[in-house]
């Protein structure tokens, strides 16, 4: 995927020096040797991931849980994320900054009847996940406390779910205005990125998903500055339905403004309804594929049941 670099920069930098940076910097990240390997594809699993199985998957990112089953029980080991990073895929474990969820090692049975005062409503989507007041410096501990397990596991990068929260309390929040709802999100990820890049170094992943509207209140470009790319949910399609045209095109905005840095997105549809590929299944897969890589994006066809509890191959297609 080209790297999409602002028209300005054409009238300094000649077609040979434009073509070394394409081929340095579109889309890469670091080996086990310290080498860059460009990011033309990606998976998403967060149950029952194998390491194994990962490593010879021929995608070359995959988002995963930091656990097996979510549990501290099922926490992967340092070799078995090594094991992965040997076979030449970049690991990146998936985090919910925005909501808590009451399987994870740091949840008190005791917050099912006297929640702490950050604690917000249960997900009515997603029984046992929370919002969460994320700008409470209690909630920060508990994050910072598991990323110093994802870094001590060797992960590559953190993929931040639930960041699009801030929409939510500047709704359910009357007291609270969508901008410092905003302010508060860009922060927490800011100290998040710098914390995790000062232990594992700059080349260490940042990926939010979905509340790509944030890019609205980063007025400084910090924010721009510290992510290695972002992440997309039902960009084009809204399970097996096309979304309308308008939505796409108001989502994409921000999106190019991202790629536009110099920066991946990764984009995820839940389109395959596990039929086999063939059919209208085929057809909606490819056209999904088709409207993001023709966007600059990076897809995966993902199962429309949403469980993401396996790696959704599809020979001569995906990876």
């Amino acid at each position: 995927m080209p790297l999409h670099i602002p028209k300005f920069f054409y009238n300094f930098l000649n077609s040979s020096i434009i073509a070394i940076l394409l081929s340095i910097f579109s889309n890469s990240c670091l080996n086990e040797t310290g080498e860059t390997h460009e990011i033309t594809s990606w998976a998403y699993q967060l149950q029952n991931a194998d390491p194994n199985e990962v490593a010879t998957s021929g995608f070359d990112l995959a988002v995963i849980d930091y656990s097996r089953d979510g549990t501290e029980e099922g926490e992967y080991s340092h070799d078995e994320i090594a094991t992965i990073v040997r076979g030449n895929v970049t690991p990146v474990a998936y985090i919910s900054i925005g909501e808590a969820e009451n399987y994870r090692f740091y949840w008190n049975s005791s917050w099912d009847s006297l929640p702490p005062p950050w604690l917000g409503p249960e997900n009515p989507n997603w029984q046992g996940n929370f919002a969460v007041r994320y700008w409470y410096q209690d909630w920060h501990e508990i994050i910072f406390s598991y990323l110093n397990r994802i870094l001590s596991q060797g992960f590559k990068g953190v993929y931040l779910d639930k960041v699009d929260e801030f929409e939510f309390w500047s709704e359910f929040d009357t007291t609270m205005s969508e901008q410092a709802a905003a302010d508060s999100m860009i922060n927490f990820i800011l100290e998040i990125a710098r914390y995790c890049k000062s232990r594992a170094g700059e080349d260490f992943l940042i990926i939010p998903q979905n509340g790509e509207t944030l890019l609205r209140f980063d007025d400084s470009g910090e924010l721009l500055r510290e992510i290695s790319g972002w992440a997309v949910e039902d960009l084009f399609y809204d399970g097996l339905l096309p979304n309308p045209p308008e939505v796409i095109y108001e989502r994409l905005r921000y999106f190019n403004i991202v790629l536009n840095s110099g920066r991946f997105v990764l984009s995820v549809d839940y389109v395959d309804d596990g039929t086999g590929y063939h059919g209208e299944n085929k057809n909606r897969i490819d056209d999904y594929r088709a409207r993001a890589i023709s966007s600059n994006l990076i897809p995966y066809a993902a199962r429309s049941d949403r469980e993401l509890d396996e790696l959704n191959i599809i020979p001569g297609v995906q990876p």
